[in-house]
């Protein structure tokens, strides 16, 4: 972490009202002497209070204290988990976080255009960096698990699908006017269902003649 960075870090870190009422929920679907096990869901409130604070969704370590001392184990075992998963981001990122998928599904079908799409539409040069009025930091991820409609681009929580160059660029635009985008496909097809929106019995005559 760059010594820029570093200065970021807050000294101590509160859950709020809203995070303390998911810590309950939470909570409740563990059995007593299991907390242990809620350390992820927890970093993603941490995370997601953080987003809503400061318009940057990342962990602090403060944060990954206050999630130890609030499940009654050893801040090394939070500090742990929060280092081994990509999703926790561990330094402040722009408000909006693009993650392209760049797996091979996502690849055959364009994931390299969507890419550079972002970086033209944000002046982001590499994956990891921030840009410049810090609303965006772009990101390589692994399978999104929608392969059927790639190429994927996930915005914060959200899966934008069957995306090309032209449809990043207006999506990217869209978020810097401060509007959001319905997520899902681009082509507007329902779900993983075909574009043309054929199906095998849509015509009755010949089910009947199979059968």
């Amino acid at each position: 972490m760059s010594e820029s960075k570093m200065n970021i870090e807050p000294s101590d870190f509160t859950f709020d009202k809203e995070s303390e009422m998911q810590i309950e929920k939470v909570l409740a679907k563990y059995p007593t002497g299991r907390k242990a096990s809620a350390v992820i869901p927890l970093l993603y409130i941490v995370q997601d209070q953080m987003k809503r604070l400061t318009k940057s969704a990342w962990v602090p370590k403060a944060a990954m204290a206050a999630v130890a001392k609030r499940l009654e184990i050893a801040p090394v075992r939070v500090l742990e988990i929060a280092t081994f998963y990509t999703m926790f981001n561990l330094e402040p990122i722009g408000q909006y976080h693009l993650q392209v998928c760049g797996t091979t599904p996502c690849w055959l079908r364009g994931s390299d255009e969507v890419v550079e799409a972002c970086k033209k539409a944000t002046g982001i040069r590499e994956f990891g960096q921030t840009s410049e009025d810090g609303l965006f930091t772009l990101s390589e991820v692994e399978c999104l698990g929608a392969c059927a409609n790639a190429p994927i681009l996930q915005v914060d929580h959200d899966y934008y699908e069957d995306m090309n160059g032209p449809k990043t660029i207006e999506l990217i635009n869209a978020l810097r006017r401060g509007e959001k985008s319905p997520p899902g496909s681009a082509l507007n097809r329902l779900n993983s269902a075909p574009l043309r929106q054929d199906h095998s019995l849509s015509d009755n005559s010949k089910a009947k003649k199979r059968c």
